[in-house]
């Protein structure tokens, strides 16, 4: 009667381990790094070629944790091969903090002095604290880069000419005046459908939408252009739409710095990450595929 049982037990976990070992499961992944056609590349690859660049665009999504978290790996690692010949610049600091920011990096004011004054995005603390922390903690040089929102602002209600009105003071902040644009059929489709989220002339709002992109790219462009070093690599935080397919920042820089050597990165969401989905290729050098179900940081 034992020997029964206990042939009965083993036959019973047998059927249960065949059972499950005959349901598929597949292997979490947290991402894929790839290259412009979707070729797997490895981390030291992508490295060596943005530490030979003079400017490397990280295109993020913004509440995503593996784009944050790639991006302080990608600093850390660009920290050990050039040292101190190595700048940090985010979209998500507005121009004219940077004396605040330059107060704080020296330890001249308190972190407290620095989240009260610099008008600091809701997610600072999670996504982009470790990467300034970073850099405060290695003497790195920090680039505020974006225009003050202020001067979105006006441009996105009233267009690129109402910047002609404002102070010398307040150009400062700003790219020189007059600046190119053009607009493209991909901002066109994609302001016409944020512009069909408001009111009054349909087509000047579109228009005014695109501007107001326009004077964001054009002043880090020329923030990054004024802030380039020979032998140093500046690294470039912003929106992955700020530098697809070598567009947005892109074209200012290459006005206001001729014969700049960029890298680029973006990241990507997809069900399967695998393999690279034909829509995505040649949207930056090394793309990062992140999975649709993970989790955002707000």
């Amino acid at each position: 009667m034992k020997l029964l049982r206990t042939l009965t037990l083993l036959l019973t976990g047998l059927l249960f381990s065949l059972s499950v070992s005959a349901q598929k499961t597949t292997e979490p992944v947290a991402y894929r790094l790839v290259d412009s056609v979707g070729r797997p590349v490895t981390f030291d690859k992508l490295i060596t070629r943005a530490a030979g660049a003079d400017v490397v665009f990280f295109g993020e999504l913004h509440n995503n944790p593996i784009s944050h978290w790639m991006q302080l790996r990608v600093l850390e690692a660009l920290q050990q091969r050039k040292g101190k010949n190595l700048t940090l610049g985010l979209e998500m600091l507005e121009a004219d903090i940077q004396l605040i920011l330059d107060e704080y990096l020296a330890k001249t004011i308190s972190p407290k002095s620095y989240g009260d004054e610099a008008r600091l995005w809701p997610n600072y603390e999670t996504d982009y604290d470790p990467v300034v922390y970073f850099a405060k903690d290695h003497g790195l040089r920090v680039i505020a880069t974006n225009v003050p929102r202020r001067y979105a602002d006006l441009v996105n209600r009233k267009g690129l000419p109402a910047l002609d009105s404002l102070s010398a003071e307040a150009k400062r902040y700003l790219p020189p005046l007059p600046i190119a644009f053009q607009s493209t059929e991909e901002s066109a489709g994609m302001f016409a459908a944020m512009g069909a989220l408001v009111h009054g002339d349909k087509k000047k709002e579109k228009r005014y939408l695109e501007e107001a992109q326009a004077i964001k790219d054009a002043t880090m462009g020329y923030r990054i252009s004024q802030h380039l070093r020979p032998q140093h690599t500046f690294l470039h935080l912003n929106g992955s739409y700020h530098s697809l397919q070598n567009g947005g920042i892109i074209p200012y820089l290459s006005r206001y710095a001729p014969k700049t050597r960029i890298v680029t990165i973006t990241t990507v969401l997809q069900e399967d990450v695998q393999s690279l989905e034909e829509a995505y290729r040649g949207m930056a050098d090394f793309i990062l595929i992140v999975p649709e179900d993970m989790t955002r940081t707000h």
